[in-house]
């Protein structure tokens, strides 16, 4: 997994999927449901968040139902990671199933909105890069590098079916 730098976008504790994705809009295909992304809290969020930006959360982000859309639909805007304090169990599966990197970093609460940062996922750290302030990341185990390296489960499953991965 190479490095990932992006622009963040600041949100609170206990963001739930039913906010992530609101239920009324899990009707159609991901890019429909995609523009309503976190628009409760950040009203315009889907049209003006960037590929490559970086979601930067609180405490157990992707509470509440186990809807896999909610990483899908984050994922689909471009957004390159999700870095939190800390994650819900499924979402942080869900996140690495459809290949969005989940940064577990307990420190992440220093991070401001529209700071760059840089998560390096072999340092195991996340850089704020104005302020050169680094911030130690939970690892991630190997197998779920290779994962997200090959862009999600599905495609991990599907290229050691065919004997391409390692």
């Amino acid at each position: 997994m190479t490095a990932i730098e992006g622009t963040a976008w600041r949100l609170g504790d206990d963001v739930d999927t039913d906010t992530i994705v609101p239920g009324r809009y899990l009707i159609g295909d991901i890019a429909s449901i995609a523009a309503h992304v976190l628009e409760g809290v950040k009203p315009g969020f889907a049209e003006q968040v960037k590929p490559g930006d970086i979601i930067v959360a609180g405490t157990n982000f992707g509470t509440g139902s186990s809807r896999e859309v909610a990483a899908r639909a984050i994922k689909h805007l471009g957004i390159s990671a999700v870095v939190a304090e800390s994650f819900s169990r499924i979402f942080f599966r869900n996140g690495v199933n459809v290949g969005l990197p989940p940064v577990e970093c307990p420190g992440a609460g220093i991070i401001e909105e529209g700071q760059q940062i840089r998560f390096d996922p072999v340092a195991g750290e996340v850089l704020v890069v104005a302020t050169g302030v680094r911030l130690q990341a939970v690892a991630l185990p190997e197998e779920i590098g290779a994962i997200l390296d090959a862009g999600g489960l599905e495609a991990y499953v599907g290229a050691r079916l065919e004997g391409d991965a390692t």
